[in-house]
């Protein structure tokens, strides 16, 4: 196996979990650990048994690959540094605040023919694996909630780019097709930046989603559930959970419930029991533990080896940023006229 020599930019709150993955995976050699910051710095390199670095220039030359876990606002200049200088990057989500950005660093690394992956860390959720191993037909309708409380990190972006981007993702990725309309509103409170949102999307394909986001929320709270023609899925991507519902044949070719509850000597009560056991059969399924970021540093390093296109390469997460951006701006766009018993008046931005 091809020893691959790597470093981890930013060892906070998860640049630390980066690192400790990374000092312990088969083949891959943590040359160093880069943070401004020389306590922590030095804690995580020595419990990782690798060296510590203060600037991250030093690496240079001496790393075959590199894991970004920086503040947004850092992602564009470190990565376009990194991939100029030949390495493989896997930069943390999003891969920058906006599209302008975000292409840049697509074309530059398509140029440098370096791997760019972003760390879309939900696609290598279990409960969203099992999720699209079980979807019988294509999604009609998704509705994804993604509540977290407030931690005082991602500060420098709104909850769009920090909480709302992995299910922005993560419908991308179960519709296979673009988003062309966009209606959205939100408010900020603990900053100037929004803290909580709500947003419709359009796919070319005719599915629509509901994305709710608040990083102001008592308690943490991911769930995603998509809509078939013939099924619903419910996934608790928290708790790792999944419940799937479908019409039972009775259901699909006998007289309807409604029909049933009408006829003289219909017993509602015994109908109402027999909703989810007569007309729609559910399944529950518990699925097996697995950390989704080892999974995802370890498609990174067979990427490396291999030399292929990761399953969340430059050009996903540059989809994903672009809607993210979209929905900032429908935001921007909608107004209400005050308070009070009159009705607010609304103004709705499409996005195309």
């Amino acid at each position: 196996m091809k020893l691959i020599n790597c470093a981890v930019i930013g060892v906070g709150a998860l640049g630390r979990h980066h690192a400790r993955i990374l000092s312990q995976m088969e083949g891959v050699n943590l040359v160093a650990v880069a943070d401004p910051n020389p306590q922590q710095g030095q804690s995580v390199a020595e419990s990782c048994h690798t060296t510590w670095v203060q600037d991250y220039q030093e690496l240079f030359g001496k790393i075959d690959a590199v894991s970004i876990v920086v503040p947004t606002h850092l992602h564009h200049r470190i990565t376009r540094e990194f991939l100029l200088q030949g390495i493989d990057v896997l930069v943390e989500k999003p891969l920058t605040a906006t599209k302008q950005s975000a292409e840049e660093l697509v074309n530059l690394a398509s140029s440098q023919d370096r791997i760019l992956q972003v760390g879309h860390v939900e696609r290598f959720n279990p409960a969203f694996t099992a999720l699209t191993q079980k979807l019988k037909h294509k999604p009609r309708y998704i509705s994804a909630q993604r509540l977290a409380p407030f931690t005082f990190r991602s500060t420098d972006i709104s909850v769009i780019f920090d909480l709302m981007i992995h299910d922005i993702d993560l419908c991308l990725a179960l519709t296979k097709s673009p988003v062309v309309t966009v209606k959205a509103f939100g408010f900020s409170l603990m900053g100037e930046l929004y803290d909580t949102a709500q947003a419709r999307l359009w796919f070319a394909n005719g599915t629509i989603a509901d994305l709710s986001a608040s990083r102001i929320n008592p308690e943490p709270s991911r769930r995603l559930q998509v809509w078939t023609k013939g099924e619903c899925v419910d996934v608790n991507l928290h708790d790792r959970t999944i419940r799937h519902f479908a019409p039972t044949p009775e259901l699909l070719s006998g007289p309807k419930p409604v029909a049933l509850a009408q006829l003289p000597d219909a017993n509602i009560a015994e109908l109402k029991e027999q909703v989810f056991t007569r007309f729609i059969q559910q399944e529950q399924h518990v699925i097996p533990a697995a950390d989704a970021l080892t999974l995802e540093l370890q498609e990174f390093t067979s990427c490396i080896r291999e030399r292929k296109n990761p399953s969340i390469d430059g050009r996903n997460a540059l989809e994903a940023v672009s809607v993210a951006e979209l929905i900032e701006e429908s935001i921007a766009h909608h107004s209400w006229s005050g308070w009070g018993t009159k009705q607010p008046t609304l103004r709705i931005f499409d996005a195309a």
